[in-house]
C-alpha cells in the first residue's frame, strides 16, 4: 500500500506576524482562505487554521450551524491515529492496532492517519481544523511507520472487517495499491453489505503511470481526486474510472512527522479522501435515517461541475465536493434507498499481483496522454467557482499572494 499523499519540503516558514495580516485580510472578506504555504513550528499550530485555504469557500462556519457531523463515527484505516494532539483530545474512539508493532492504534509513527483524522474531526485547538468537528473517529493502525511503506501482511482487509463489524458508518482509506487482491475486494464488499459508506485515495501517480488505486478502483468505493487552491485538479491526481469526486488535496497542511511538533504542506489525494470522509459525515449526520447510497448520491448529485454531463469526467468524476448545497440550499436527491449510484461506473477486473487479469481490464479505456493539470482545467473549469468561492475570494486570493511575493 503506498500512501497518497504529496509533501513538497523545502519552502520557507511565514512568519506569525504575516500569518496573521493574511488571516486578518481573508476574515475581512468573509473567507477564511489566506494561501499560505511551507512547515509550521510548533509554536505557530494555533495558524495552522489559516493554512486550510479550502474552509472558506467550502463555506464551514455557516455550515457548522447546521451540521457538525456530531453523531457520526468515522473509522481511519491508516498508520493509527495520535488521540493526544490538541486538536484530536476527546475525538478519538478506542480502535485496533493490526500491525503486531510495538504500540497500539494510537501511536503514530509517522504522522499521517493523525493528519487525516484531524482533517476529518480535529477541532481546532492549537492545530488542524477538521470538515467534521462533531464527527468521532475509531483508528485501525495497519502499517507500523507511514503509508508508504509496505506490508506483506493482510492487514487492510482485515482492518475493513473490523470497521465494518463496528459502529462507525464511514470508513476512510486515504491509500491505494496497484493490485487487485481477492482479500480485500471481499473485505470491502463486506463493508458495502453492513451499510457502511466506503471513501478512498485514488492515488498520486499521474505523472508515474497512472495506473488504477485499490481500493479506490472497487465498485461501491468513493474514489477522491485533488485540487488545489488555484481550482485546477493536481497533476499528480491518478485521473480514470477510479476517479468519483474531487475535493481540495494540494498543499493542505499536516503533520510532518512522528514528534508532532510541527506541520508541513502535504496533501495529495489523502487529504482530499479525509476531506470527503467528513463532508458525508455533516450530511449524515443532518439527514440520520438516510442510507450509505443515499448520502453518496447526494455528494454526488450536489458536486460541482462546469459540465453536468451524464459521464463523469476522468479527472473530477462528478465534480467538487460540495455538502454545503445540501445542508445550506436543502439541494440533492437522495433516491432510492437500496441502490448504490456508483453501482456500474467503475471496471469489474483488475490487474493482481499473482498476474490474474490484465492491467487493461482495470484501467479507462483511451486514456489520452494530455498534460493533466491543463486537461483538467479546460475540463472543468476552475473548482473555486464550484465549491461557493467568487470573485470575492479570488481578490483576496490576489493580495495574499502579493503580500506573500513582497516579503520573501
Amino acid at each position: 500500500m503506498t500512501a497518497a499523499s504529496n509533501h513538497r519540503p523545502g519552502r520557507r516558514p511565514l512568519s506569525i506576524a504575516l500569518r496573521r495580516r493574511l488571516f486578518a485580510i481573508a476574515a475581512g472578506a468573509g473567507v477564511w482562505a489566506a494561501c499560505l504555504t511551507g512547515a509550521a513550528p510548533a509554536a505557530y499550530a494555533d495558524d495552522v487554521r489559516a493554512e486550510q485555504w479550502y474552509l472558506g469557500p467550502m463555506k464551514a462556519e455557516d455550515m457548522w450551524e447546521v451540521s457538525t457531523g456530531k453523531g457520526v463515527t468515522v473509522a481511519v484505516i491508516d498508520s493509527g491515529v495520535n488521540k493526544n494532539t490538541p486538536s484530536l483530545r476527546g475525538q478519538v474512539l478506542p480502535g485496533k492496532d493490526f500491525t503486531g508493532e510495538p504500540g497500539d492504534e494510537n501511536d503514530d509513527y509517522g504522522g499521517h492517519g493523525t493528519t487525516m483524522a484531524a482533517l476529518i474531526a480535529g477541532t481546532g485547538e492549537g492545530g488542524l481544523q477538521g470538515i467534521a468537528p462533531g464527527a468521532q473517529i475509531i483508528p485501525y493502525r495497519v502499517v507500523f511507520k507511514t503509508m508508504g511503506s509496505r506490508s506483506e501482511k493482510p492487514t487492510v482487509p482485515k482492518a475493513i472487517r473490523a470497521a465494518a463489524d463496528s459502529e462507525a458508518r464511514i470508513i476512510s482509506m486515504s491509500f491505494g495499491g496497484r493490485y487487485h487482491r481477492q482479500d480485500l475486494k471481499e473485505s470491502i464488499d463486506y463493508a458495502l453489505s453492513k451499510g457502511k459508506l466506503l471513501v478512498a485515495s485514488t492515488g498520486n501517480s499521474a505523472k508515474k503511470g497512472n495506473e488504477p488505486q485499490f481500493p479506490a478502483s472497487y465498485t461501491g468505493v468513493v474514489g477522491v481526486g485533488a485540487f488545489g487552491e488555484d481550482g485546477v485538479v493536481a497533476d499528480y491526481s491518478t485521473y480514470g474510472l477510479n476517479v468519483d469526486l474531487a475535493a481540495p488535496g494540494l498543499d493542505v497542511p499536516g503533520w510532518c512527522d512522528e514528534s508532532f511538533k510541527r506541520f508541513c504542506s502535504k496533501g495529495g489525494t489523502s487529504a482530499a479522501t479525509a476531506i470527503t470522509s467528513a463532508s458525508a459525515a455533516l450530511i449524515w449526520a443532518e439527514h440520520p435515517d438516510w442510507t450509505a447510497n443515499q448520502v453518496k448520491r447526494v455528494l454526488i448529485d450536489t458536486a460541482g461541475r462546469e459540465s453536468k454531463s451524464d459521464e463523469p469526467s476522468k479527472y473530477i468524476g462528478w465534480g467538487a465536493v460540495r455538502p454545503r448545497i445540501n445542508l445550506l440550499e436543502g439541494k440533492g436527491d437522495p433516491g432510492p434507498s437500496h441502490k448504490d449510484p456508483l453501482g456500474e461506473t467503475k471496471p469489474s477486473a483488475a490487474p493482481s499481483p499473482s498476474g490474474e487479469g490484465s492491467k487493461a481490464d482495470g484501467k479507462r479505456p483511451a486514456q489520452d496522454s494530455a498534460d493533466t493539470a491543463s486537461s483538467a482545467s479546460d475540463e472543468n473549469g476552475n473548482l473555486w467557482i464550484y465549491l461557493g468561492a467568487g470573485a470575492a475570494v479570488a481578490a483576496v486570493v490576489m493580495v495574499a499572494f502579493t503580500l506573500v511575493r513582497r516579503t520573501r
